[in-house]
């Protein structure tokens, strides 16, 4: 017998943000960011509403100035009067402890803060700010994300790092010097951060780079030497196909491993792009693992020599769109609709057997066969079909199967 690997989960402490929770075995939870300014609440809000309904379970939004604090208090206030329950995580540089202390209602309105460890201050004042944001955390109750990023690590640490790894007999290469970097910055300042009172189930870490080879080694470390959640994404991924794949084996590896609490994917959006692609990728990662499903699972014929004709794809294109648009209905009224299998074949070769396979589906006739289309629904042939109005005669069977089958 040939069996697939159960993924196994790292075993991490459970967090709360919000109404979600991170770790502790619950499922991996996708996020996503605004691109919008925070001051801008019309537009961030647009944006907060887009991302969630979307299906981005957590949204981060930028806190840089007294503006953008004022903002969030503002955005919190809207989204709760238009019923939607949005955790949101306030992402700070700089000046975080004083935005933090000066403007009691971010602090109330966010639910987790997200502090970058290169970029909380410098010198002796370091540890004091890092300690003042963190004692706001333990006032308000909130989670906080110790976010590392190879492109702002704490430069004391490297150069201390670096100091410990000229004298080695045998120095590390400087890569491998800076993935330890990373490593540690995260643990050592998730110690601090228990060490001024925050319990560990107020912790989540993450430590950003941007290549993939990298990501895997930095999170495999983590998960050996700690059990805080992860937070896990490749950081400028890039744009279109190239972020889209590099994101999708460096996640995809790791929670493979049963490494990640939430995932999201920095993907660099086109000029006037939809920024909700970022939430669909992370969808597909995991329903692709089958670790969690979003949507019903379309598969569809590449296309050969046999099937001359665009008819296929356009109908696996409309079928697409089918579900997609049927969906925020069907999830509020047939449980589990989100497995469903549906497949759309283009010729006799493999048609047949694959729609066998799928809960339900059609086989179209290619080039030169006969020009009829058998349905399979639950792996027996139900239905054929004949004419111009294939695409909606099976689309109305796949209406029916859902509701006999999942009502």
């Amino acid at each position: 017998m040939v069996a697939i690997k159960e993924i196994k989960r790292h075993e991490t402490h459970a967090v709360t943000v919000g109404n979600v929770t991170v770790g502790g075995g619950a499922p991996v939870v996708v996020q996503s960011m605004t691109n919008t300014d925070t001051a801008d609440v019309d537009k961030t809000f647009e944006q907060v509403k887009n991302l969630f309904l979307a299906g981005s379970e957590i949204v981060r939004v930028t806190v840089n100035n007294d503006e953008a604090a004022i903002g969030v208090a503002k955005l919190r206030e809207r989204l709760n009067k238009e019923g939607l329950a949005v955790p949101m995580v306030g992402c700070f540089h700089y000046n975080g402890h004083t935005l933090l202390n000066d403007h009691p209602e971010l602090a109330s309105s966010l639910d987790k803060y997200r502090i970058n460890p290169g970029n909380v201050g410098f010198g002796k004042k370091r540890d004091t700010q890092f300690e003042q944001m963190i004692e706001k955390a333990i006032e308000y109750k909130k989670a906080v994300r110790i976010g590392v990023n190879w492109g702002s690590l704490d430069q004391a640490l490297a150069l201390k790092m670096m100091d410990e790894n000229a004298k080695r007999d045998t120095p590390w290469p400087s890569d491998a010097v800076m993935r330890e970097t990373l490593v540690q910055s995260a643990l050592i300042s998730a110690q601090q951060a228990e060490n001024i009172g925050l319990p560990k189930n107020k912790i989540i870490l993450s430590a950003k780079v941007s290549r993939v080879q990298d990501l895997i080694a930095v999170y495999q470390a983590l998960a050996e030497r700690s059990n805080y959640a992860l937070h896990v994404g490749l950081t400028e991924a890039g744009m279109a196909s190239k972020g889209i794949i590099a994101t999708a084996l460096g996640e995809g590896i790791l929670l493979q491993q049963g490494i990640g609490d939430t995932i999201r994917a920095s993907l660099t959006p086109e000029p006037n792009g939809d920024r909700t692609l970022e939430v669909k990728v992370c969808q597909e990662i995991l329903q692709s693992l089958n670790i969690r499903s979003f949507m019903p699972e379309v598969s569809a014929c590449p296309g050969c020599g046999r099937t001359t004709s665009t008819f296929f794809q356009e109908l696996a294109q409309d079928i697409q769109r089918y579900l997609e648009v049927k969906m925020p209905v069907w999830k509020s009224q047939y449980t589990g609709v989100e497995s469903m299998k549906v497949a759309v074949m283009g010729c006799i070769v493999n048609g047949p057997g694959e729609s066998k396979h799928a809960d339900i589906g059609i086989s179209l006739p290619g080039t030169g066969e006969s020009p009829v289309a058998p349905v399979f629904i639950d792996g027996k042939k139900a239905h054929t079909l004949r004419g111009e109005k294939i695409a909606q005669d099976f689309q109305k069977l796949v209406e029916e199967y859902v509701e006999r089958r999942y009502g």
